[in-house]
């Protein structure tokens, strides 16, 4: 049994019971939500700022009574006490829960009936014992037993953990990976699992490390706090960072002083597993990964430029004069000065707002290169940015994963099939929202660009840069090395309202006009109130009568956390939208119905971060999610982080995506985020409607800033041949 004390320190009350189910627990582990069932007072919701513990699980908790505005009565938990599954509710729990492979709800309660409160004990000491059991065969005995077996080695580990003050919950990641040997790992070297372990970061291992005795200056903690601080840098957008601003941060969290941080770091150097670069007065720090990554962009896209093959026209305007006359479309000069260029470099860049007519210039360059003979691939960092350019242009389009046949690897690492030595078969490739597209991903897909082909690059250069590192876009046109047109012209405004010159006044710092139907703002005294609204909102555009379906709205929101967050706004929406029915499947807090967004690349199913789809079916062991009219993909339950509500989601996830309607909180409580391009963003991705929500003090504050934050890339000092 062991005990985490998590710092609750209002007055205790004490509860005792199984853990029913697991009704949410967040990807790092801080917080979660589970099901208590009691054997006197019935069930209770309990909330744990820590992971869940397993279900099945006899726990003692210590904690407090709270109310929740919107989810009422809770026990927040302050200390938790876990042990192995004794009663015969709680095994049966346990072994339905999907631990063990082989055994669902049903074959738990026969196992149960037939062994009582000994079936733990029974499976682990007369395995051969099971086939008394109806329904269980030699086969079936087999899979149990093995997989018991293995699940002894996690028993093993869980209490290992738990008794070193880390949630058991983290036993199946550690075991997956390194099998019998990861007692031995967590020993002698517990940083491997900041690397190597999905879900387990440098704090979780540095709490393993504290408590198996490592000291607290020793080179090898100081250099896994390097490598943890700049992962924190980059998840910022940054490739790389000032060696004092380094230092610094890695020496305040550690609790070292400066100077054992900064002669680990040099020795991290002097061995090539941290590369620096001295630029503009600065010693800049890099990962590996991603000085690689910049460096190699850098290369391939000079190399690209200079070996394209010719596309051999006698006169390059005649010929797109020629198709104006032939499509009976008249394009503005700079289209024409677009479609030219992409016919005579090697590679381009298009850039330009909504309306500009980007996809204009992007149908006349597919068919007047088609016309020549030449093959065309398209792409774009999303599936839905992929599906929405193959709809405009009437061409077949693709993920840039699925162009560069990704496949998953043992360690969730990028690996894809195409590549130098497989590279892709085409004379030219246009890929579309490049503003999205991190480093690491350009870097991927531009080593699997054969030399001599043509490469076209179309993006707006005014919406958020990636979630990745780096800022590939604006750097290649900061660069001034490869040739490029922006297009400013607006064509687009009849079909769309004011939806179009509404995002180009806020990209110009003006204020939007609410006076048509399909761009409104909504007033809210408070970051409460205008969670509330959104709800009714949502509720009422999707009320019997209207034609809006749950895809077709889509809320967006700055930040993660506050009442108007992601996170607080999907568990209301879910609530609303989808709220439990006594005949309606539920697990991990995901119901059947609900709006989902897978958040990781997962190579294997064909599925990718930013991914939206619906549940489908739920059982006690599979969760199926709709993600297209021919795309079903099923998770096992230890899959599920993978998945995410999506009834709201950031504004960073909708980029590359459009949305009939959306609705977007402007609030106070945001305010470290209220950017103009944020703003830009988020209008940009409404087809129909845009409804603001909030207070105008937190408009007028997004569209002044117009300050983004610097991110530290030298992409185009590379490309200019500074470095």
């Amino acid at each position: 049994m062991q005990q985490r004390n998590l710092g609750f320190t209002a007055e205790m009350s004490v509860l005792q019971g199984v853990v029913d189910s697991i009704v949410f627990t967040s990807n790092d582990g801080c917080f979660s939500v589970f099901r208590l069932r009691m054997k006197q007072q019935g069930r209770c919701t309990v909330t744990l700022n820590g992971a869940s513990p397993l279900v099945g699980q006899d726990v003692r908790l210590e904690g407090g009574w709270v109310t929740h505005p919107r989810f009422g009565h809770q026990f927040h938990a302050a200390c938790i006490r876990t042990s192995a599954p004794t009663s015969a509710d709680g095994i049966e729990r346990f072994l339905s829960s999907g631990a063990i492979d082989g055994v669902g709800a049903a074959m738990a309660r026969r196992i149960v009936a037939r062994f009582g409160v000994h079936a733990l004990q029974m499976i682990e000491n007369e395995p051969h014992r099971l086939k008394e059991v109806a329904g269980i065969g030699e086969k079936t005995a087999e899979k149990i037993i093995s997989s018991y077996t293995k699940q002894s080695e996690l028993r093993d580990i869980m209490l290992w953990l738990e008794a070193h003050g880390v949630t058991g919950a983290y036993a199946a990641r550690i075991f997956k990976i390194y099998g019998s040997l990861s007692v031995e790992i967590l020993e002698r070297d517990p940083y491997r699992l900041a690397q190597e372990v999905d879900g387990i970061g440098f704090i979780t291992a540095d709490t393993i490390a504290s408590a198996s005795g490592w000291e607290k200056n020793s080179s090898a903690r100081i250099a896994a706090g390097l490598s943890y601080e700049l992962t924190q840098i980059s998840s910022g957008g940054h490739c790389c960072i000032p060696e004092s601003v380094l230092a610094d941060r890695s020496a305040q969290r550690l609790g070292v002083a400066r100077s054992e941080v900064m002669e680990v770091l040099a020795h991290e150097v002097k061995t090539q597993r941290l590369y620096h670069v001295d630029e503009l007065g600065e010693r800049l720090i890099y990962a590996p990964y991603l000085y690689q990554a910049e460096e190699k962009t850098a290369q391939t896209l000079r190399l690209l430029q200079k070996k394209a093959e010719h596309i051999y026209v006698d006169d390059a305007e005649l010929l797109v004069a020629e198709w104006e006359i032939k499509s009976a479309v008249t394009l503005a000069v700079a289209q024409r000065e677009a479609v030219t260029a992409a016919l005579t470099h090697g590679v381009f860049v298009l850039t330009g707002g909504p309306g500009t007519g980007k996809t204009t210039v992007i149908r006349s360059m597919i068919e007047i290169l088609g016309a020549e003979g030449l093959e065309i691939l398209l792409g774009a960092p999303t599936g839905r940015a992929a599906k929405r350019l193959a709809e405009a242009t009437g061409h077949p389009a693709v993920t840039v994963h699925r162009m560069l046949e990704a496949q998953g690897s043992a360690h969730g690492q990028l690996r894809f099939s195409r590549d130098d030595k497989t590279p892709l078969e085409a004379d030219v490739i246009i890929l579309d929202e490049v503003s999205m597209m991190d480093i690491v991903l350009m870097q991927h897909f531009l080593t699997a660009v054969l030399p001599g082909t043509h490469v076209i690059l179309v993006g707006d250069v005014d919406q958020l840069p990636a979630v990745g590192p780096g800022a590939v876009l604006k750097d290649i046109l900061r660069s001034e090395v490869i040739p490029s047109v922006r297009l400013t012209e607006i064509f687009r405004q009849d079909s769309t309202g004011t939806i179009v010159l509404n995002a180009h006044a806020i990209n110009a710092g003006r204020i939007p006009s609410f006076t048509a139907e399909d761009f409104s703002f909504l007033p809210a005294v408070s970051s409460e109130d205008a969670a509330q609204q959104i709800v009714s909102l949502c509720g009422a555009l999707l009320s019997h009568g209207n034609d809006a379906s749950i895809m077709d709205v889509q809320v967006l929101s700055p930040m993660r956390r506050e009442a108007c967050g992601v996170d607080m706004l999907n568990l209301r929406l879910q609530e609303a939208l989808n709220p439990p029915d006594q005949g309606k499947s539920e697990v991990a807090g995901f119901r059947i119905g609900d709006k989902v967004m897978q958040t990781q690349n997962d190579y294997t199913k064909g599925v990718f971060n930013g991914d939206i789809g619906r549940i489908t079916w739920i059982d006690t062991e599979h969760v199926t999610v709709n993600f297209s009219e021919e795309m079903d993909v099923s998770y096992t339950r230890d899959e599920l982080r993978a998945l995410t509500l999506a009834y709201a989601m950031s504004v960073h996830k909708s980029q590359g995506s459009e949305y009939p309607i959306i609705l977007l909180p402007l609030v106070r409580a945001h305010h470290i985020m209220l950017q103009r391009n944020l703003l830009y963003t988020a209008v940009t991705r409404a087809k129909q409607r845009v409804i603001l929500v909030g207070d105008r003090a937190a408009l007028y504050a997004a569209v002044s800033n117009d300050r983004t934050r610097r991110r530290y890339t030298l992409l185009a000092e590379r490309l200019a041949g500074k470095i």
